[in-house]
């Protein structure tokens, strides 16, 4: 019991996190999974080798709970877990804008919680997961978390007050630079290249600027500097960038994302 962990929710990210547990060395009997749907819950467990089971089966049999459902369905998964919660057992939610208050409230005073933004390249076992504690959540607690998140990737600790800002810029991150690509690919079209080819080429652009700025240790700006010869074809892509302010429209673009996860965050009382 004291290794298991429960996954409440086995939607697209809990089977990101499942497997990525289980490759870093996880045993099956180690997890426990639960969902709406039957069908799902079949495949999971068919797939995978883990157990399910209804939510007061998981609770009782779980050391740690990963609260893995959408925001406007986390009410309600908190209405079944509480009756069933021991404890020091370490309630972790990744629903977005939820504080750890909102679920401490609901589940009584003294529970552990902490709460994660992961993002989409967990799937790809590169992902960047911030994790933030409750009032109750200690060292032990936030160790048990970063073992499971780094399954998937990086894992980082910080105050709960930056978790919006960290949902705009790496919880939303990975659309911008989606955006970014889409874009580049429809330029690459525009000029003649097939769309499969554009596609190729930004892509291992884009995967190895990337290991570069993660790898070399230098500043972005020196980076550039590094492609950009005076008089030469970057600066003058660079100008029009500039020219048609693409700087200024990702910083505002950001802070409006984080806005908005300040203002769902006042329906839970953050």
């Amino acid at each position: 019991m004291d290794n298991t962990l429960a996954i409440l929710g086995v939607g697209t990210f809990g089977e990101v996190l499942l497997a990525g547990m289980l490759s870093s060395g996880t045993k099956p009997e180690q997890l426990i999974v639960t969902g709406r749907r039957p069908e799902r819950i079949a495949e999971i467990t068919e797939k995978y080798s883990v157990r399910a089971g209804d939510v007061a089966t998981a609770v009782s049999e779980a050391h740690a709970l990963l609260l893995a459902v959408k925001p406007q369905d986390l009410g309600s998964l908190l209405d079944e877990i509480a009756p069933h919660l021991r404890p020091n057992q370490l309630v972790i939610s990744v629903a977005a804008g939820v504080p750890t208050t909102f679920i401490e409230h609901r589940l009584g005073a003294s529970v552990a919680v902490i709460r994660a933004m992961p993002n989409t390249p967990a799937q790809v076992d590169e992902g960047m997961t911030v994790i933030s504690p409750g009032s109750h959540a200690g060292d032990t607690h936030l160790a048990q978390a970063e073992a499971i998140f780094a399954s998937v990737g990086r894992v980082l600790q910080l105050p709960e007050r930056q978790q919006d800002a960290v949902t705009a810029l790496s919880g939303s991150g990975p659309a911008y630079f989606y955006f970014l690509v889409e874009a580049m690919i429809d330029a690459g079209i525009l000029l003649g290249l097939p769309r499969a080819l554009a596609a190729d080429l930004i892509v291992q652009t884009a995967l190895g600027s990337a290991r570069m700025l993660r790898d070399s240790g230098e500043h972005p700006v020196q980076l550039r500097e590094a492609v950009t010869s005076p008089g030469g074809t970057t600066i003058n892509a660079i100008r029009e960038l500039e020219r048609h302010g693409v700087r200024s429209a990702l910083i505002e673009a950001i802070e409006a994302a984080r806005d908005r996860s300040v203002e769902l965050g006042k329906a839970y009382g953050n």
